[in-house]
């Protein structure tokens, strides 16, 4: 990949980690939309150090935004009260999403980390979207009112990031509204919940990481991590801010963003 290309994609992947389009789906279909010819034994041996440090990018964002909730939380497990609630909370949704992906995640890839696959998938997140956007809204829940059960199920929602198309800030934000969380609720459990699995998943990989790339290929993987963290930190404000703002409709205009992207691949593909 070109520097310009390192650049592009940590970019797309900075919006799209934390936007519920899927940022799986967008790392399989830029390159096919922009031609970039990448082969599949190029992605194998030299892709690796850049997903790495995209994501640690994305997870330093999610610490700095919420790096008052991340305080909060680590003082409460010393004390008792909302936020070590709220920590074991997120301890429980982290596991499913753990192990889960430690078993399915290469198999899932693999299998359905094609453009035809992703971009199905793409257009079943955003049906997941539109009808989620029915639920918003009916909860009045805060984190410390939900259950520990229902933690989980939020964990389990967020597992299906694992296919290429499935967004996962858009799962547990539909799951949290499900459960009856508050959507602003929601949306920050989304958010919390995305950063130890983010930073679990980048740093089993960082030693292979090391052994393998070079070190013009590092330099250039944390220059894309740098981008994508600022551009994640971009599009964590926006999202928290477009749910304080739009009482109704907030998921369906990314629907509509899953739908479309989905058509004109398919319509590539086919044509």
């Amino acid at each position: 990949m070109s520097f310009l290309q390192t650049l592009i994609f940590a970019i797309i992947q900075g919006i799209t980690e934390l936007f519920p389009i899927s940022s799986v789906a967008h790392g399989v279909l830029t390159p096919f939309l922009l031609g970039w010819g990448l082969d599949q034994a190029f992605l194998k041996e030299h892709f690796l150090p850049y997903l790495v440090m995209l994501h640690l990018g994305t997870a330093a964002a999610l610490l700095v935004f919420f790096w008052r909730d991340w305080v909060n939380l680590l003082v409460g497990v010393v004390k008792r009260g909302e936020d070590r609630r709220v920590l074991f909370l997120l301890v429980v949704g982290t596991i499913p999403a753990a192990l889960l992906g430690l078993a399915f995640e290469k198999v899932l890839r693999a299998a359905f980390s094609d453009p035809f696959n992703a971009a199905i998938f793409l257009m079943i997140n955003g049906l997941l979207l539109f009808f989620g956007e029915r639920l918003r809204g009916r909860g009045d829940r805060t984190l410390a009112q939900l259950g520990f059960g229902q933690a989980f199920l939020i964990g389990l929602a967020q597992s299906l990031a694992l296919i290429p198309g499935f967004s996962r800030s858009g799962a547990s934000m539909v799951a949290g509204f499900w459960v009856g969380l508050k959507h602003e609720e929601a949306a920050r459990f989304s958010m919390l919940l995305a950063t130890p699995i983010i930073i679990g998943a980048s740093l089993l990989v960082v030693p292979k990481m090391l052994r393998q790339a070079d070190g013009d290929v590092i330099q250039s993987a944390v220059a894309g991590g740098v981008v994508a963290g600022i551009c994640a930190f971009g599009a964590v404000w926006t999202l928290m801010r477009w749910f304080k703002r739009h009482e109704v409709n907030a998921m369906r205009p990314f629907a509509f963003y899953c739908w479309a992207l989905g058509i004109v691949v398919l319509g590539m593909i086919y044509l």
